[in-house]
């Protein structure tokens, strides 16, 4: 399918061409067009034309609209203030538009103008911990800018970078060795037995680690055995990577998200390249040794003596830390996978580290013009009191409890809305609200900014929440299903009320927004578009009866407005991750 071009596309080069004949002189410019609430669109352009050609502005847009005229795209041009111009589209144009971007499967979003492989590194949580509400975001986050990376062209590959490596390994596997069958065979658990026998090991060897001293060295002795590939370590050690794993799964399969299991890489996976990342280090100059210790100093990031902080490489003792582990998965995805881009969703309390992460490869040369790394640093999910949520007792939020809330939450609202669901269906849909509130409220703040988690406003079908749009799309599908045998149809004939035009622009600009969400790594921009577009057509809806419509072309062409309406809210959301029932 040829892409489609969008109006606001077309409007532009028309008045861009304008210009350029009007004024030759100037060259090409920009016309500066926006969508205006005085008209359709309004291009700015004029007033710094004029400033360097030193002409009146408007004497300038006169002749431009001159130029300009109108036809089957522009219906009215007239020039504002000190010399803008408004500009009206024709009815026929929107619909010609609207008519083409149902046609394309994509719905007229591009595919990028180049493409390479983003490697992106999200959903990080840790064997034999529990998920938090700390690792909510990174998943949510990561997810959404996969599936929009994707759909714009680009390849990607996902990394969850889990912690399966280090001190408390030594003290799990210990206590696994000196108390045998303690850990069922990961096969025969489901999610929360696994996490369950997780939790127990590991604090009965906390307790055992805490209280004796004899016990805490064999523990460390067998961090060495780990790291030094000892067999009967290793296959222990793994254990506890495949019952995490099952527990992992239960987890993001109620977060309706797919993670491969060839994807999750752990630290351990880079431990034979930690030795040569030093070495290569070491040999060009961007790490040297001081007190004993293989660093990289950086004159420009100071902590809080204003002395620069250095990034430790290799310890005194010969140990690596994550900056090893950080460096070599960099080498890796450059030289292994090829990556063009190499995304990280973490922590924005990680960023210092990750700032002096990538500016170290880009001192060894795996990072430079044609590879990049980006910190995707995102805020905290606070409590209602705007505080770091936590439980009553103080306790970090286990991610399943918060994610069972939200589903039983959402129940409530779905079985109060429900008419002809039974029990079955009404949890099936309460799933679907409960985590897409969930993650909607996640992803339409902006990924930086800490946000306030609050269930009753999340599951709330008024304002800014996934429940509204899962409504507008439901009220849609139940406004077709009525219709019978009448087909959504485009009648570019027709006159466009103000509702109509309204929400047949804002359709217009799904394209644009889907591919400048994904380049700037910004789910929130694509969440706020769907949330107007909900509201757009809460208007419409209100002010234009659609099967009630003066004629049958009317109904026609208002159901058509209503299913791209209901398309387009289902590819952005399915974008987001977040499901669109077709009853509610």
């Amino acid at each position: 399918m040829a892409s489609v071009t969008s109006l606001a596309a077309t409007v532009n080069q028309r008045v861009a061409d304008a210009l350029s004949a009007a004024l030759p002189e100037a060259g090409a410019a920009d016309p500066l067009l926006r969508r205006s609430d005085r008209a359709d669109f309004q291009a700015n352009g004029l007033l710094a034309l004029a400033k360097k050609l030193g002409g009146n502005p408007r004497e300038l847009a006169g002749k431009v609209v001159e130029t300009l005229g109108t036809d089957g795209v522009l219906a009215d041009v007239e020039v504002s203030g000190p010399g803008f111009l408004n500009i009206t589209v024709a009815d026929r144009a929107i619909l010609a538009t609207l008519a083409a971007r149902a046609a394309d499967d994509r719905l007229g979003v591009p595919h990028a103008a180049t493409t390479g492989t983003t490697v992106i590194d999200y959903a990080q949580p840790n064997v034999a911990k529990e998920m938090h509400v700390g690792h909510l975001r990174s998943a949510v986050i990561g997810d959404a800018l996969r599936n929009m990376l994707d759909f714009t062209g680009e390849k990607t590959i996902g990394r969850h970078h889990i912690g399966d490596w280090g001190t408390q390994f030594g003290m799990l596997i210990q206590y696994l060795i000196e108390n045998p069958g303690e850990l069922a065979p990961a096969a025969d658990v489901d999610g929360d037995q696994a996490m369950s026998n997780l939790n127990r090991v590991y604090k009965a060897s906390r307790a055992v680690f805490d209280a004796d001293e004899e016990f805490k060295e064999r523990a460390r002795k067998r961090v060495v055995a780990l790291q030094s590939g000892d067999a009967e370590t290793l296959d222990l050690w793994q254990r506890f990577v495949d019952e995490s794993k099952v527990y992992f799964s239960s987890v993001f399969e109620k977060l309706d998200m797919e993670i491969r299991d060839e994807e999750i890489v752990g630290e351990s996976a880079y431990n034979a390249m930690m030795a040569e990342t030093a070495r290569l280090l070491e040999e060009s100059g961007v790490a040297v040794r001081s007190e004993g210790a293989l660093v990289v100093f950086f004159e420009d990031i100071k902590g809080k003596d204003d002395k620069p902080v250095p990034l430790i490489v290799q310890k005194a003792d010969g140990g690596f830390g994550y900056a090893a582990s950080d460096l070599s998965a960099i080498r890796n995805r450059v030289f292994d996978l090829d990556a063009t881009t190499l995304l990280y969703v973490v922590d924005v309390r990680q960023s210092l580290h990750f700032r002096m992460v990538f500016e170290t490869a880009r001192r060894a040369g795996w990072l430079n013009d044609q590879v990049k790394a980006h910190n995707m640093g995102y805020g905290t999910v606070l409590g209602a009191d705007g505080k770091p949520f936590k439980t009553r007792e103080g306790e970090t939020v286990r991610l399943q409890d918060l994610l069972d809330e939200a589903v039983q939450r959402a129940a409530e609202v779905v079985r109060e809305k429900a008419q002809d669901l039974t029990e079955d269906e009404i949890q099936e849909r309460a799933a679907q609200v409960g985590i897409g509130a969930v993650k909607y409220a996640d992803l339409s703040t902006s990924p930086s900014r800490d946000y306030k988690f609050d269930l009753d406003q999340m599951v709330s079908l008024n304002g800014d929440t996934s429940v509204y749009l899962q409504y507008a799309y439901a009220r849609i599908q139940s406004i077709l299903r009525k219709a019978g045998e009448t087909r959504p149809v485009a009648h570019e004939q027709l006159e466009l009320a103000p509702a109509e035009r309204a929400l047949g622009l804002h359709l217009d600009a799904f394209g644009g927004t889907v591919a400048e969400a994904a380049a700037e790594y910004a789910p929130h921009k694509l969440a706020a578009y769907l949330y107007q577009l909900a509201s757009l057509y809460t208007t419409f809806y209100d002010q234009c009866p659609v099967l009630k419509a003066d004629t049958r072309e009317q109904v026609e062409n208002r159901l058509f407005l209503c299913d791209l309406t209901a398309r387009t809210l289902h590819k952005g959301m399915a974008l987001l991750g977040i499901r669109t029932p077709a009853r509610l």
